[in-house]
């Protein structure tokens, strides 16, 4: 099953590409594009600005791994199509509609649903594309300059609630045809692959980033190039359909792996480990989240995981605070030393499949809620989730993470803090 709605994805992958157009493709071989990615700390969502039009106009807009399509509150970003030479309509029920998977027509353009995933609304919209300068780059510096064409929807300002203030809507990352990663891809002739960096700190003097089209990545003082170094599982493109898919046949977009077991530094956590794979109704598995801050667990793997590590904790004679939501650990700062990857705490460990160890240190467990506190940045999901296991983008700063979907791998590079680099730079 796994393997036919594979090939389905990828047919309609495909279809869609095959009927875009670059707009400036470099002349040299084509190297990766790189932008750059800013934390909000508020949300703590992690979003880009993006250079939207003819002529452009600056675009802020949340990064989301799991979103199909890309869509903004153009008013807020005071970009008008209408002022755009470069903006054209996708025309009802055309070939570039269907590829879309857009149905019918709104307002004279292709109609597609859009998702919020922070609320859960989906409205009808329709669908467009505009221009969008890129930049090239060799894994330490901008190379080249070149323009793409875009497919987004422009949504009302109500519809983008829950989003960041410092955002006007979302830029789609997931593997869907009209995600700005696949478009991409497609139109420069990059690997179709896309990595991203999430920075530790909301500071507005550093920024993490994300890069279409595989490395070399750099980040000094490491010289070597970190996609050499990197682990590798198995990328599960599509488990099962996901909403909102409104009973279209249409497999998910979202990114999912395959996590065997966790530990608690060399200790097993344990629970059913049935949760972990995915049921003939779509329940369980694990998938990966740049929407969701902090990991979110069944409760079962929850309660389990947090009796270990504090078991763990308590060796090293860290104390229990009172709990702070949403947390349902916490513990006594004062009590807790610091090392190279942050709080002295026990290490969680993701075994994923072929044995790659997604190894989480303190800096990536920890949250400090207060001046006396900090909590394992874990969420107790429920006893009933849709999905096991959502890994959250807390857990992923200052990790290098990649997607590669013409090996249909993901590798990753465990925390940067242990080889003294982050993803945050000037």
């Amino acid at each position: 099953m796994v393997a036919s709605r594979c090939l389905l994805l990828l047919a309609s992958i495909a279809s869609f590409l095959s009927l875009s157009s670059s707009q400036i493709t470099p002349a040299a071989p084509p190297s990766s594009v790189i932008f750059p990615v800013a934390k909000d700390e508020a949300s703590r969502q992690y979003y880009t600005t993006i250079a939207l039009g003819t002529p452009p106009s600056p675009v802020k807009a949340v990064l989301d791994l799991s979103g199909s399509y890309s869509w903004f509150d153009c008013g807020a970003a005071r970009y008008d199509p209408s002022s755009s030479s470069s903006h054209r309509r996708i025309v009802c029920s055309s070939a570039r509609c269907r590829a879309a998977r857009g149905g019918g027509c709104f307002n004279d353009t292709c109609g597609v649903y859009v998702h919020n995933p922070l609320t859960e609304v989906v409205i009808g919209a329709g669908l467009g594309e505009d221009a969008v300068v890129v930049h090239h780059t060799d894994g330490i510096k901008y190379t080249s300059r070149g323009v793409v064409q875009l497919p987004f929807s422009c949504v009302p300002s109500e519809f983008t609630r829950g989003t960041s203030r410092a955002g006007n809507g979302v830029i789609a990352l997931s593997i869907a045809p009209t995600s700005l990663a696949t478009k991409l891809s497609a139109d420069l002739n990059l690997p179709h692959k896309l990595a991203l960096c999430l920075p530790s700190s909301s500071s507005s003097s550093g920024h993490g980033d994300f890069y279409v089209g595989g490395g070399p990545y750099f980040r000094p003082p490491i010289k070597q190039d970190l996609s050499k170094s990197l682990l590798v599982t198995q990328l599960l493109i599509d488990p099962v359909s996901r909403p909102p898919s409104h009973g279209s046949a249409s497999p998910s977009d979202q990114y999912f792996v395959d996590v065997t077991a966790i530990k608690v530094n060399f200790s097993p956590v344990n629970f059913n480990a049935s949760l972990l794979s995915i049921d003939e109704d779509g329940r369980g598995g694990t998938k990966i989240s740049t929407l969701t801050p902090y990991t979110v667990l069944h409760s079962d793997i929850y309660r389990a995981l947090v009796g270990e590590f504090s078991r763990q904790a308590a060796e090293k004679k860290i104390r229990r605070a009172e709990p702070i939501a949403p947390f349902g650990a916490c513990f006594d700062l004062r009590s807790v030393r610091s090392r190279m990857a942050g709080p002295d705490v026990p290490v969680i460990v993701l075994v994923l499949q072929g044995d790659a160890q997604w190894r989480i240190d303190g800096a990536n467990s920890m949250v400090r809620v207060s001046q006396e506190a900090m909590c394992l940045g874990f969420v107790e999901g429920g006893t009933s989730p849709m999905t096991a296991i959502v890994i959250g983008a807390h857990q992923m700063e200052d990790n290098l993470v990649e997607f590669d979907m013409a090996a249909i791998a993901l590798r990753f590079s465990n925390s940067l803090l242990l080889r003294n680099t982050s993803c945050s730079h000037s």
